[in-house]
């Protein structure tokens, strides 16, 4: 089977897995954990209010609507219908986000140059082929444009007793975490015609703790400690074109 073949396949699986329930982890939410993530991706990414932002992968718009709440010019990508009807849902017209529905290889011609920034939050363990959509993405991209995508760290292995012990989550959907390896995202990268390729990562705690003023004071200075730096949970992939 091509690559080409497989590709309607995969996304009809992974629609299938997201579409089947809201999954509650992915549902809007104003957390010091969702905060946390969106603001390091916005450091890291060294992303402006007058950039225009396109979130790959916005599901209903956990993080999305975050960074409009803080005056960021985004809008959202999202493969499933159903999770765009979703995603308008929790709108209720009170961001007016604008949200396109469909795969990002069909994006790389109709967003030719327009975006200053392509970003997405866990959503490139769930993609077919990242060589091809980082290729889609860097002609989407504008001339110094960067890309920067938040995944789980592969080398922690609490994700994978998540994905086994939590109801809703599967191998098959998720199971492109182990894909999420420094090497492996920056070739893609590199091959895309991508530069400047870095990675930082960064957590500590599950969300019940993070969400504690004292969980997150200390979870920051659990990250600086270097014997279990290379297993913190989520890292930042980002590149330039």
């Amino acid at each position: 089977m091509t690559k080409t073949a497989f590709i309607p396949q995969h996304n009809q699986r992974q629609r299938r897995y997201f579409e089947a329930a809201q999954k509650p982890t992915m549902r809007p939410a104003d957390t010091p954990y969702i905060r946390r993530q969106a603001d390091e991706v916005l450091r890291f990414g060294n992303l402006t209010r007058g950039d225009r932002i396109l979130e790959v992968g916005c599901g209903m718009g956990r993080y999305t609507f975050y960074l409009r709440r803080r005056g960021f010019r985004v809008e959202g990508l999202e493969l499933s219908p159903v999770q765009v009807e979703w995603f308008k849902a929790f709108d209720g017209g009170s961001y007016g986000v604008p949200v396109h529905s469909g795969d990002i290889l069909d994006y790389g011609t109709r967003f030719a140059g327009q975006f200053d920034a392509v970003i997405g939050f866990f959503v490139l363990h769930h993609l077919h082929d990242l060589s091809a959509c980082f290729s889609s993405i860097t002609r989407i991209l504008k001339p110094g444009g960067r890309m920067v995508f938040l995944e789980p760290n592969p080398f922690n292995p609490l994700y994978y007793l998540q994905i086994f012990l939590t109801p809703g989550m599967t191998w098959e959907g998720d199971g492109g975490i182990v894909q999420m390896q420094r090497n492996r995202v920056f070739t893609a990268m590199r091959d895309a015609g991508l530069s400047h390729c870095v990675m930082k990562r960064f957590g500590f705690f599950p969300p019940f703790l993070a969400n504690r003023l004292w969980g997150s004071r200390a979870e920051i200075l659990m990250e600086k400690v270097g014997i279990w730096r290379s297993l913190l949970p989520f890292q930042i992939f980002r590149a330039d074109r």
